[in-house]
This record gives C-alpha cells, sequence and structure tokens, in this order.
C-alpha cells in the first residue's frame, strides 16, 4: 500500500494519509522554497488556508488571493469555471499577468471510480473533470502558445495494483521559457480597475522589524506560559506524591512525555535548557523557548530572539531565562 493512500481490504474506501489537500499545499509550499518567488497568487483560495501556510515563507513579500465565490484565492479552480470562462482563463492568466511559475492542480476523473459516492463529478459546483489525456493536452496548447514548458506530476496515490489510473489530483507545473520584456509585464503597470474594490485589509507583514518584534515578543511570552503550565503540573503531581510545599524549594524540571506538550516533548532538554522555580518565580531558559519550532522560524538566529526581546519581556539578571511570577495565579487559584 501506498504510503499516501490507505484501502480497507479495497471496498472503494480510500483514505488519503495526509489528507488530499495537505498534500497538494506541502506540494506547493516544496516550490515556492525550491523557486523563492516574491509574490504569489493564489486563486480559487476558498478560505486562504494555503495563504496562511505560505505567509511564513521568508522568501514571499506579496501574497494575494482570489476566489470565484468571493473569499479569497487556491491552486484548484478550473474546474469550477464555465466553458466561456475557461476560454478566456490563459489568456488571463498566462497572457496578462505571465507570471514565471503557474501551478494548476485539478481533478483527475480516471480516479473516480474508486472514490465512494461519486457518480459524475466529485464536488456539485465542478462544470467538467479531465482525465488526464484532456487534462495534458489543454496543458500543452497552453504552454506553446504562451511560451512556458509544462511538466506532469500529482498528489493523492491510488491503491497497489491500480496505478493504471494515476494521481487523484492531477497537477501540471508550468514556467515560462523567457524573461518578460517591458512590453510583456503590463501587469506591473497601473490600469483601470477591471473589478470594483468592495473592501481592501493591509495586514502587518512580518518584514517590518516593529511587527515582526511584536510577533516575536508574543510568541515568546505564549511559549514561556506554555512550559511554566507544564512545569507547575509537574510539581504539583510531585507535591501530592510527597506531600511537600513545591513553591519553597528551588526544583529543577526533569521534563517527561506525560507532562509536556507535544512539542515540549520532542526537546533535547539539556542542564542550561531545564526550566525551573525558585520562590514564586518561574524561570524559562530563553535557549528552551528558541526551540521551539515558530519562535525558531520567526527569528531565525538566537541572538536576534534576544535583541527583539531586550527590554519587552522581563529577564533573569542575566539575560539567560525569562521569568514569570505565579504569586498573583496562585491568589486567583
Amino acid at each position: 500500500m501506498d504510503k499516501n493512500c490507505q484501502e480497507e481490504q479495497f471496498t472503494g474506501i480510500i483514505k488519503f494519509k495526509p489528507p488530499l489537500y495537505e498534500q497538494r499545499y506541502q506540494f506547493i509550499k516544496d516550490l515556492v522554497e525550491k523557486y523563492k518567488p516574491k509574490k504569489v497568487a493564489d486563486l480559487g483560495c476558498a478560505d486562504c488556508s494555503l495563504l496562511w501556510m505560505l505567509k511564513f515563507c521568508s522568501c514571499i513579500e506579496v501574497l494575494a488571493g482570489l476566489d470565484v465565490c468571493a473569499s479569497v484565492m487556491k491552486e484548484k479552480i478550473i474546474e469550477h469555471l464555465e466553458h466561456s470562462e475557461l476560454k478566456k482563463f490563459p489568456e488571463v492568466v498566462f497572457g496578462f499577468m505571465a507570471p514565471s511559475i503557474v501551478v494548476i492542480s485539478t481533478p483527475n476523473s480516471e480516479f473516480n471510480p474508486l472514490l465512494p459516492g461519486v457518480t459524475l463529478f466529485r464536488h456539485p459546483d465542478h462544470k467538467f473533470e479531465w482525465n488526464r489525456t484532456q487534462f495534458q493536452s489543454w496543458a500543452l496548447e497552453t504552454a506553446r502558445r504562451y511560451d512556458y514548458s509544462v511538466e506532469f506530476t500529482g498528489v493523492g496515490h491510488p491503491p497497489t495494483g491500480m496505478e493504471n489510473v494515476g494521481f487523484c489530483t492531477q497537477i501540471g507545473v508550468f514556467v515560462r521559457k523567457y524573461p518578460q520584456t517591458s512590453e510583456s509585464s503590463q501587469s506591473e503597470k497601473p490600469t483601470e480597475a477591471v473589478y470594483e474594490t468592495v473592501f481592501k485589509a493591509v495586514y502587518p507583514s512580518l518584514k517590518d522589524e516593529k511587527y515582526l518584534q511584536n510577533a516575536v515578543v508574543g510568541e515568546v511570552i505564549f511559549t514561556a506560559q506554555i512550559i511554566k503550565q507544564s512545569l507547575m503540573d509537574y510539581l504539583m503531581s510531585e507535591h501530592k506524591e510527597y506531600n511537600d510545599d513545591p513553591t519553597e524549594r528551588k526544583c529543577k524540571f526533569q521534563p517527561s512525555m506525560n507532562c509536556f506538550s507535544e512539542d515540549l516533548g520532542k526537546l533535547v532538554v539539556e542542564k542550561s535548557m531545564e526550566p525551573f522555580v525558585n520562590g514564586n518565580v518561574v524561570y524559562v531558559p530563553l535557549k528552551t523557548i528558541f526551540s521551539f519550532p515558530k519562535v525558531n522560524r520567526l527569528c531565525g538566529t538566537f541572538e536576534k530572539l534576544c535583541k527583539l526581546i531586550a527590554g519587552k519581556v522581563t529577564l533573569s539578571s542575566d539575560g539567560s531565562a525569562v521569568m514569570i511570577n505565579t504569586e498573583h495565579e496562585n491568589e486567583e487559584n
């Protein structure tokens, strides 16, 4: 059985692991990490899940989303277009927008007989679903007309013994053959708006040091609170077992999988990374906090972490640990 597909006695029940949409999103994220584009537009974004994933890619300066049902963008869109709209789609995307890379994914109709309950199309809003020959014929003609190369792949492997049906979702990756000339880069120039703007929101960018600092400080405090709570839960369990007062002694924390969250349990805890309690104060080493993926991703280096939180977070005298006072919490509880 393929690692991305599970079947139950093949009764027509197929489960993708990870889910098919996650495989599509990861495929896009891998391409972004490979080509490092500065601007990414998701045409057919629905609830913006893909955009949310891509916002942490440091190479991207502009993320845009567009959806036919007024939400925001996605890579799975052509099957939702009427025939007349589909005819205009290549001209708009490949001719007018002319990005360096275009990724188009669409259902592979040859896979449909393996999906329970699918009689015609997978979604009631789909106007068509192509087999591999139909999709590749359309893609090759589009690539030829607009000077792109195209490679075909997909996500969602079929069950063992049914490889002939191909991927559940077929994907075409188009790469522009030649750099844009000044004439073809018309999308960069101001032009009369085709659509009416009904709402505009400008989100803070992590490229701005002020917003990055706010994000890092918030994440450091949040992470420190998680570690502190895990430590206090551990000490309370020891208190019940040994009938002593955990706040009256300086206690080193020996983490275990039982008292840690999943991320915390994955840490390789060194002596200098052990949180501890001294009186009413919990000390959480910065090295431990920096080990958390999101903090690490935001800061990049430990030195930058220290610089961003300086003066914004209460630290120990040597600056090596975040201090959290538990006195007020005890009064509230």
